[in-house]
This record gives structure tokens, C-alpha cells and sequence, in this order.
């Protein structure tokens, strides 16, 4: 198993960035694949960035391609979530999700293990 915890949500003007925190415990943590979802109020989760357990691929939502940037630390244990040029549409909760074996990115019922999310709110 492996316990997932959140940081560095809040609250940013529309143009400004913010850098989200994973940090992994329990299990060995290269031994799993990351993503990063999010899900704002009446609107489906929806899958934002996933990384393998190397880093070495990644892949992005349309949504936010050339705006986010995914990466991990495995000598940390950390996943990291850059996001730059932020829009109000971005405003969600956002959750670091693990799984070893990965065959849709972007699909929830993909991933066992889930942090308890960390809000992120974009003004214009």
C-alpha cells in the first residue's frame, strides 16, 4: 500500500502558477505509476497529467498541455505538479493518484490509492 498527501493548493489571479505536492509513503514508490486528477462541483473527475514510474513518459489533458508540467522525485518519494498561465476553468480540487499497473491514464477506477486532494481556486 501507499499513503498520498497533497500540497500546495490556493488561491491565484488568472495568468499566475502554483506548484502542487505529492508526498508518497508505505510502499516503494518507483514501483508505481502517478497522475494528478482533478475535479471541480458538478463536473466529472477528469484525469490531468500522469507520469510512469521512471518519469521517463508523460502524458496531459489537452486542457492544460503546454501550461502544466508533471514530474517526480523517486529518491523523495514526491510528485510534483507545476502549473503556470492558471484560468478560472482550472479551479478544482486536485488529487495525486498511484497505481502499479496503468493501462488508461486517465481513468480513475484505474488507480487504487488517492490522497485526500488539495483545492485550487483561479480568479480573473
Amino acid at each position: 500500500q501507499v499513503q498520498l498527501v497533497e500540497s500546495g493548493g490556493g488561491s491565484v489571479q488568472a495568468g499566475g502558477s502554483l506548484r502542487l505536492s505529492c508526498a508518497a509513503s508505505g510502499d516503494i514508490y518507483r514501483d508505481y505509476h502517478m497522475a494528478w486528477f482533478r475535479q471541480a462541483p458538478g463536473k466529472e473527475r477528469e484525469g490531468v497529467a500522469f507520469i510512469t514510474k521512471t518519469g521517463g513518459v508523460t502524458a496531459y489533458a489537452d486542457s492544460v498541455k503546454g501550461r502544466f508540467a508533471i514530474s517526480r522525485d523517486n529518491a523523495k518519494g514526491t510528485l510534483f505538479l507545476q502549473m503556470n498561465s492558471l484560468k478560472p476553468e482550472d479551479t478544482a480540487m486536485y488529487y495525486c493518484a498511484a497505481e502499479q499497473r496503468v493501462a488508461i491514464w486517465n481513468k480513475g477506477d484505474q488507480y487504487r490509492y488517492w490522497g485526500q486532494g488539495t483545492q485550487v481556486t483561479v480568479s480573473s
